[in-house]
């Protein structure tokens, strides 16, 4: 016990750093409890710890856990009542070893104590410096070290938020992180995303999303899917200044001010990729042959060139430079006949226009206007591409920069042209934050009414939609001005889209200045007097201006003496010599009025009631002329000056009054009634319109049909001529095939005839002397001349080469006078080729070899060959020897002739029946 008296008696400070853990402790302890009964940030026991900041580094990395958690408690007492100065010097030595040491310990009291001292050096000034602190520990080798400073870094962000803390730190070393081998390290990188997902949303992701894996990718947009149904964060825990300002504003000026410092303030805009980014060089990175390329007169390759453009500028932020060259050459673009080209090229033009956003508006003069003379192409991608680029055009500038050309364009001739310049003044309307000026306005909504006539639906849409967003902006109110002339039909379709649209530009009204205010009393007599209007007061004095002056009397008896004169040499009118004297003597008269009294009903006076007609009076001398001037006129008899008012006096003027106001409410109506036929005229030529469209498409549907028709018909004459020409080619053949068979006829009775014996009338042998040298019905040619019996068989052989009979499948020539061997390899078929042809070549042989015996018998040949020339010609011809040789006697002609009657007559009925086929197939083909 003696010990620990003497510890207690030791300084604080000797205690803090001293060797036995529970002096420490205790020292931790006091210096806690002195803390939270300290005044205010001033007390002296804050001193020795401002003095020397090195203890609370001692204490964040003391070497005992017990210990240790009651050094952060005090760290966090020191930081809640003490002061910036002594916060600012302790976080140069506490945070490291707090992230370090503490964040990873496995008590859970010491963790919520290092991350809570983390949170309160951030609340005494700055999230900069604490982050700048934690992110070298990332680097640490152990795994629970990162684990718990990325656990850190996602409290901080979730009470603060990234409007405070910046993200872009963060935001750099994601990937790395992502990519570490401890799955604790990935898991809290995960939940850090997560947090800034929820107050960045998208615009975090081109700063790290594609350097993560597929599979990270997938991971967290599960958990993203998860918070994106939930409301805008808040900020959970103030800074020193955020709280003194939230203290110093109801005390400021009352409600005014209340509502001036934040009560009525916008919501702070959302952070983009824009504004985490980091400007990246863009312009050395273009292709030195980008504008060789880009002037190529092939397609493909300015379209590389855009592409290759198209990679280089696609980052979230550009480094300001020179990009006017650029931007001529992608104006130049969209004019290009390849749309592929032309998108690519709009395409560009918004990468550019987002990464360099303010500083692109010195380039809008040079690309809007050919990017809107583009949207005549009726393609939805290029449209899209152009209208995108037009938007990020816009977002550089401002409307009152684009509003000449968007004005110029709605009037445009070309209508596609004239609906995206509609769509994009939409867009415009509902993304500025700057309510445009009244010329501005009134020039929108003039070129919005002039869409309300067009003949498109499309377009009187636009218009309507277009006056509501301005209605959406500058109120009710202040629209219906611009809303008269229009009729209650579009007035309603205007109303729907005022109702509906969305804009980000309000017009307040603004309070009136305090000169104008009206004073505690309330406005003057006079100025009440003069806003609500004495008729009286202001007709009478133009009546008494109109009335002309009364003839002076001829001889006054007495001038009176005149009252106090004007300027003008005319008596005041309060004065004895003014007029009014005069007019209240004729009160009684139909047209005199009191000038302190409302005129009367308007009832024209009576015409039987005005005095009988006087001589019309004399000049009016002029002011300040004649013997007494205006002021020495008698006032004998004053009634004179009341009948010429008679005709200016309110009574007649109110009568005309009503007049015209009938006749301006008969105009109004004849105005009405015709604006309503105008409109139903509209409508029906709008209809009329629409019926010509569909007979349009009606008559294009006819002609396509006659057409295809046409073409039918043309097929159909074609197959006909083609039918006809083989009906054609069908009659030949039939022709010839009858004549073949009238042929084979007269063979076949020739061939009965010589089977009938050579002695029988009809023989060939008869008379064959004395024939001439002629050709036979079969086609062989005979010379009986000289006592020779002579055959030509020339026509024979080449009809039997063309018909392919010239010894196709035999080893050696036939010979053209052998009748087996010629009918053997003949085939079945008629025509040149047929057996007949074989037939009547038999009987030419049998006509020829008895002539053929007797000649060899006269020559000594004996019964045996051929013993004349003829014979041996004949042997010569045909190479082989013939049958008369062969058989040697005179018994050969006879059998021949049996053999070549039967075969004729089977030849002939097989020709009978293909001609019968021929016929029955030709009779079954279409005409």
């Amino acid at each position: 016990m003696a010990e620990e008296d003497d510890f207690s008696s030791l300084p604080l400070a000797d205690r803090w750093v001293h060797k036995v853990w529970k002096v420490r402790k205790q020292a931790y302890e006091e210096a806690a409890q002195i803390f939270q009964k300290t005044p205010d940030e001033y007390d002296a026991a804050f001193r020795p710890f401002i003095q020397d900041p090195s203890l609370w580094k001692s204490a964040a990395a003391d070497s005992n856990v017990a210990a240790q958690q009651d050094g952060l408690a005090a760290l966090c007492a020191f930081l809640k009542f003490g002061g910036r100065e002594g916060a600012l010097r302790a976080r140069q030595n506490a945070v490291t070893p707090i992230v370090e040491k503490c964040l990873s310990s496995t008590r859970a009291a010491t963790k919520a104590s290092a991350i809570e001292a983390l949170l309160l050096f951030i609340e005494v000034d700055v999230p900069g410096p604490v982050i700048e602190e934690v992110l070298p520990v990332l680097s640490s080798k152990q795994p629970k070290v990162v684990a718990a400073a990325l656990g850190s870094l996602t409290q901080i962000y979730h009470n603060y938020g990234c409007k405070i803390a910046d993200p872009k730190p963060v935001l750099k070393i994601l990937p790395k992180v992502f990519g570490h081998a401890d799955k604790n390290v990935r898991a809290e990188a995960t939940n850090l995303a997560v947090e800034f997902y929820r107050w960045l949303r998208d615009a975090m992701k081109p700063m790290f999303w594609n350097d993560l894996k597929p599979t990270q990718q997938n991971d967290l947009e599960a958990q993203f899917e998860k918070i994106k149904a939930e409301g805008a964060p808040k900020q959970e825990r103030l800074l020193r200044s955020q709280q003194a300002a939230q203290e110093r504003a109801p005390a400021g000026g009352g409600d005014d001010a209340y509502e001036d410092d934040g009560g009525e303030a916008d919501e702070p805009a959302e952070m983009d990729a824009f504004d985490l980014a980091e400007p990246q060089d863009v312009i050395s990175k273009v292709p030195k042959d980008f504008y060789d390329n880009l002037g190529s007169s092939k397609w493909k390759e300015r379209k590389e060139a855009l592409e290759a453009l198209y990679a280089i500028v696609n980052v979230p932020r550009i480094k300001d430079a020179d990009f006017h060259e650029i931007n001529r050459c992608l104006a130049k673009c969209m004019k290009d006949a390849n749309i592929a080209v032309v998108t690519q090229a709009a395409q560009c033009i918004e990468l550019l226009a987002k990464g360099l956003r303010k500083g692109y508006s010195k380039y809008r003069a040079t690309v809007m206007q050919p990017i809107m003379e583009r949207l005549k192409e009726k393609k939805q991608v290029v449209a899209d591409a152009l209208g995108l680029a037009l938007d990020a055009v816009f977002l550089s500038t401002d409307l009152t920069d684009c509003l000449e050309d968007i004005t110029t364009y709605l009037v445009h001739k070309n209508p596609q042209i004239k609906e995206g310049t509609m769509k994009f003044l939409v867009r415009c309307l509902r993304t500025t934050r700057d309510v445009p000026s009244k010329q501005e306005i009134a020039s929108i909504v003039e070129s919005a009414k002039k869409l309300l006539s067009e003949s498109s639906e499309g377009l009187r849409s636009g218009g309507a939609e277009i006056l509501g967003t301005v209605m959406k902006i500058i109120g009710e109110r202040g629209m219906n001005p611009h809303l008269e002339g229009l009729d209650d039909i579009r007035k309603t379709k205007v109303k729907e889209f005022f109702e509906t649209a969305e804009v980000k530009a309000k017009d307040k009204p603004k309070p009136p200045p305090p000169a104008a205010r009206a004073p505690p009393g309330g406005p003057p007599k006079k100025a009440m007097g003069v806003k609500k209007g004495l008729p009286g007061l202001k007709k009478a004095a133009p009546a008494a201006a109109a009335a002309p002056p009364p003839e002076p009397a001829p001889a006054p008896a007495a001038a009176p003496r005149p009252g106090p004169a004007s300027k003008l040499g005319m008596p005041k009118p309060g004065g004895p010599g003014g007029l009014k004297a005069p007019q209240k003597r004729t009160l009684g008269g139909p047209g005199a009025a009191s000038p302190r009294r409302p005129a009367p009903a308007p009832s024209p006076p009576p015409m039987e009631e005005e005095p009988p007609a006087s001589p019309p009076p004399k000049p009016a001398p002029r002011l300040g002329l004649g013997r007494g001037g205006l002021a020495g006129r008698s006032l004998a008899k004053p009634a004179a000056p009341a009948m010429p008012a008679a005709p200016v006096s309110p009574p007649p003027s109110s009568g005309f009054t009503a007049i015209e106001r009938a006749e301006l409410e008969e105009l109004r109506t004849a105005n009405e009634r015709l604006l309503k036929q105008v409109d139903d005229a509209r409508h029906e030529r709008a209809k009329l319109m629409s019926e010509i469209q569909e007979l349009k498409n009606q008559n294009a549907g006819l002609i396509e049909d006659h057409t295809r028709d046409v073409l039918s018909i043309k097929a159909k004459e074609t197959q006909l001529v083609r039918a006809r020409s083989d009906a054609d080619a069908a009659e030949q053949t039939n022709d010839r095939l009858r004549r073949e068979l009238d042929r084979l006829k007269r063979a076949l009775s020739k061939a009965e005839a010589a089977a009938a014996g050579p002695g029988s009338p009809g023989s060939p042998r008869m008379g064959f002397r004395t024939m001439s040298p002629t050709m036979d019905d079969m086609g062989i040619y005979r010379d009986v001349s000289g006592g020779r019996n002579r055959m030509s068989m020339v026509s024979t052989l080449s009809e039997e080469k063309e018909n392919g009979d010239g010894g196709g499948g035999l080893p050696h020539p036939r010979s053209k006078l052998s009748p087996e061997l010629r009918y053997n390899g003949s085939n079945a078929s008629s025509g040149r080729g047929s057996p007949a042809r074989g037939f009547r070549r038999e009987v030419s042989m049998e006509e020829k070899e008895p002539r053929t015996a007797d000649m060899g018998a006269y020559g000594g040949g004996g019964g045996g060959g051929y013993g004349d020339r003829a014979g041996s010609r004949t042997s010569s011809r045909t190479g082989r020897d013939t049958p008369s040789s062969v058989g040697g006697g005179g018994t050969a002609p006879a059998t021949s002739g049996m053999e070549s009657w039967k075969r004729a007559a089977e030849v002939t009925s097989q020709l009978k029946a293909r001609i019968e086929q021929m016929k029955a197939k030709q009779a079954s083909r279409p005409q």
